[in-house]
């Protein structure tokens, strides 16, 4: 049944593919220095503060809000990821209703030093981004793709999918992998979200999205808003996905030959071997 099953999950990754899936943005060539992912997790507060020498001196990868934060033009990441349609989603005056992500537009806007942005293949860019010299632009897919190794390894290899993407490390490991790193290390990617999840009194699905800055009170009412109607097994499940899809990568990566390292400390994702970063 094992085999049937990677059979029909990948025929039906093939399908995503053709309906979802748009020309990415051309591979990057092997690179020989190594890529620091940096997740908004509670840990990379400390990393930053014990090994800011280290961050940046190689390459740095920032997701999400991490603009938004104090160490954002300190640290000048090379490479950006956004994955979040909420990013995306703009209001009728063509803006973001967030103030939020209004304010991390505005400071990928004024970046002042050479960076990649990341963002998928259907997402609309402010003018203000676009027309900033130092940014270049580069479109990727977050199509799923399961199934036997071999054809849906092609699919990665292409930028065509990649293992489900549940959360933006997901994807950032992927477009890593695809722009020529092999050998990446990851901080700031806690995931000890299971430690704070819990249901109260009236049954709601209470989450508490735990980072390195500090979320302001809008951003903990939008979280909360979208876990509303979510019920435990929903969330759990959701959970497993992302889980399981690192040890896809971590697969994937082994077949490329690509080390990836986990140096956060205390982390729950249990797909890659642990070091310290140094």
């Amino acid at each position: 049944m094992g085999k049937i099953k990677e059979i029909l999950d990948g025929v039906a990754s093939v399908g995503k593919v053709i309906l979802l899936s748009r020309r990415p943005s051309a591979a990057g060539e092997p690179r020989n220095g190594r890529l620091i992912i940096m997740g908004n997790g509670p840990s990379l507060r400390d990393t930053i503060a014990s090994h800011s020498a280290v961050l940046k001196a190689a390459d740095t990868l920032a997701v999400n809000f991490a603009a938004n934060a104090e160490t954002y033009r300190d640290l000048k990441p090379n490479l950006y990821v956004l994955a979040d349609p909420h990013f995306f989603m703009n209001g009728t005056d063509g803006k973001s209703s967030d103030p939020n992500v209004v304010r991390l537009w505005d400071n990928i806007a004024a970046t002042d030093w050479p960076m990649t942005l990341y963002v998928p293949c259907k997402a609309k860019l402010p003018e203000e981004v676009s027309a900033n010299i130092n940014i270049a632009v580069k479109r990727y897919n977050l199509t799923p793709g399961e199934g036997l190794h071999g054809p849906v390894h092609w699919l990665y290899r292409k930028g065509l999918a990649m293992p489900r993407p549940r959360n933006v490390l997901i994807a950032s490991i992927m477009i890593a992998l695809r722009e020529g790193y092999r050998e990446i290390y990851i901080v700031g990617a806690d995931h000890t979200w299971s430690r704070d999840l819990w249901v109260d009194e009236k049954n709601r699905v209470i989450s508490v999205q735990k980072h390195f800055y500090k979320d302001n009170d809008k951003e903990f009412e939008r979280v909360a808003q979208e876990y509303a109607g979510y019920h435990l097994h929903d969330i759990l499940n959701s959970l497993t996905i992302a889980f399981r899809s690192y040890h896809q990568i971590a697969d994937y990566a082994s077949t490329i030959g690509a080390k990836i390292i986990n140096c956060t400390p205390g982390s729950f994702i249990d797909a890659f071997p642990r070091a310290q970063l140094e």
